[in-house]
């Protein structure tokens, strides 16, 4: 008998080399044992326990299974069925001789498996819609922290989801098996906790309610529908959980109401009186003037980000700047004042400008993303991460800016400013500290946003990542006195 201890409950890895190694040497199915370390062991198991088959190996010296099976197995072997291993490595045994099994949908290891796969893709989903974020302290020293809890292994699987979605705010998800903890840089896990670790409130939790409130439309009310959809089990965890008995016993009425009242006028909007010579005006400015882009970005409608924002943030400084300094969208001071980088990140970036020894009078400052985007959470604005479409949307203006401005190097911080210059996707600690060029001619230096600086709760971390986000700067500041010796 082969007794197979794996790291963890969702080691594949582990599983993967294991089973490789016992079908090479023709181990059957029912000749193995598997468990997982730290699990209690098997009645009548050994003391001593082997992750491989104690002969060398048969003159098979290898074996196909169709990727698909690959695939199918990721994903079964994060449900909490304790056989999970023992039925994995069964069809994986059959495979050898039968490549064309996983087409046999009625085969019971087939469909086992594939039902297997299937909950833990429907668990995955439930916890996209169901985690909750509380916050834990105030603005820059806010952390989010929500509980949920999960049917299978799922955590790993779903963590990328959120890390993509707000990757803009520190967060962490906890569960009983393992936590996820998000710093704006990458993912990490920790061991599970008890619910009692989790906050219970927070002062943002009445305003969610009312606007759970205000979008619940008792016309289109399927009660049935929405429990098969969000069950009950996951209400004890949502804010708006309370609500959801009472609008319903109430819908009927409300939606009697809504019918019995008459029509509104839909909402009419407003549009923008322009000078009747503008387009005399546009014309007469040439096409690469820093003014006249901003006059033109002022009445952009390339995305739905205007429709929100106060007004268009557009860059500002000398057109004849060597460093242009490209951040990723404004934010509230930002959008209320109409200038980029006033706010606590414009002050942070300033302060570090003047320890690389770059007067920012000298420099052009822009956004890669021209209008503030964010969801309300009573009075305060949260900023919220611009997606790619959105990017694209407005990489127009930072091409014309590009274009007028000439400049010899584009400093890009953070990652929406880093998928806007580079044209991609850009993981930025892969690709900070050094100078990249660009098809045109320019160099790029990739470096963190100032407001992850002020996001990072240890002071001690913060002091770390500000030297090294000054380091990024001096760089810059090295290309622009070479750049002015040459002149």
């Amino acid at each position: 008998m082969h007794h197979i201890t794996l790291d963890s409950e969702t080691d594949f890895d582990g599983w993967r080399e294991a089973a490789r190694a016992l079908a090479l040497n023709d181990v059957r199915p029912s000749d193995v044992s598997w468990r997982v370390a730290g699990g209690a062991p098997e009645l009548f198991e050994p003391t001593e326990q082997s992750l491989e088959p104690p002969h060398g190996p048969s003159p098979q010296a290898t074996f196909n299974v169709p990727a698909r099976f690959v695939e199918l197995a990721e994903i079964a072997i994060l449900h909490r069925n304790p056989e999970r291993f023992a039925l994995l490595y069964r069809l994986l045994w059959r495979l050898r001789s039968d490549h064309d099994l996983l087409e046999i949908a009625t085969d019971p290891d087939v469909a086992e498996v594939a039902t297997m796969a299937k909950a833990v893709r429907r668990d995955e989903h439930k916890m996209h819609a169901f985690v909750r974020f509380r916050e834990v302290g105030r603005e820059h020293t806010s952390h989010f922290v929500a509980w949920f809890e999960p049917e299978h292994h799922i955590v790993g699987l779903a963590a990328p989801f959120f890390a993509r979605r707000f990757a803009d705010m520190p967060w962490s998800i906890l569960t009983p098996d393992v936590c996820a903890h998000w710093d704006g840089h990458a993912v990490t896990f920790t061991p599970g906790v008890a619910k009692s670790e989790a906050p219970t409130a927070d002062r943002l939790e009445e305003t969610w309610r009312s606007y759970y409130a205000s979008i619940f439309n008792p016309a289109r009310l399927k009660v049935q529908a929405m429990q098969k959809e969000m069950p009950r089990k996951y209400w004890r965890n949502l804010p708006e959980a309370s609500l959801i008995k009472p609008l319903i016993e109430s819908a009927e009425r409300t939606a009697s109401a809504m019918i019995a009242n008459e029509a509104t006028e839909p909402h009419k909007p407003q549009k923008r009186l322009e000078p009747a010579n503008k387009a005399e005006d546009m014309a007469r400015k040439r096409a690469d003037d820093i003014e006249a882009l901003r006059e033109e970005a002022a009445d952009c409608r390339a995305c739905h980000l205007y429709q929100q924002a106060t007004q268009t943030v557009f860059g500002e400084g000398q057109q004849t700047a060597r460093i242009m300094l490209v951040g990723e969208q404004p934010g509230d001071k930002e959008d209320l004042a109409g200038r980029p980088f006033v706010g606590p990140a414009g002050q942070m970036l300033d302060r570090a400008l003047e320890e690389a020894g770059i007067d920012r009078r000298k420099v052009y400052v822009t956004n890669a993303v021209k209008h503030f985007k964010f969801v309300p959470r009573g009075k305060i604005r949260l900023h919220q991460k611009p997606n790619t479409l959105e990017i694209k949307a407005c990489r127009q203006w930072y091409e014309r800016e590009l274009a007028a401005i000439k400049p010899e190097l584009v400093v890009a911080m953070g990652t929406t400013a880093a998928q806007s210059v580079l044209g991609r996707i850009t993981p930025i600690n892969r690709n900070r500290g050094h100078l990249i060029d660009l098809a045109d001619g320019t160099r790029a230096l990739v470096t963190v946003h100032p407001s992850y600086l002020l996001r990072l709760p240890d002071a001690d971390a913060k002091a770390r990542e500000y030297r090294r986000f000054v380091e990024d700067l001096k760089i810059a500041a090295d290309v622009l006195r070479k750049s002015l010796r040459a002149a």
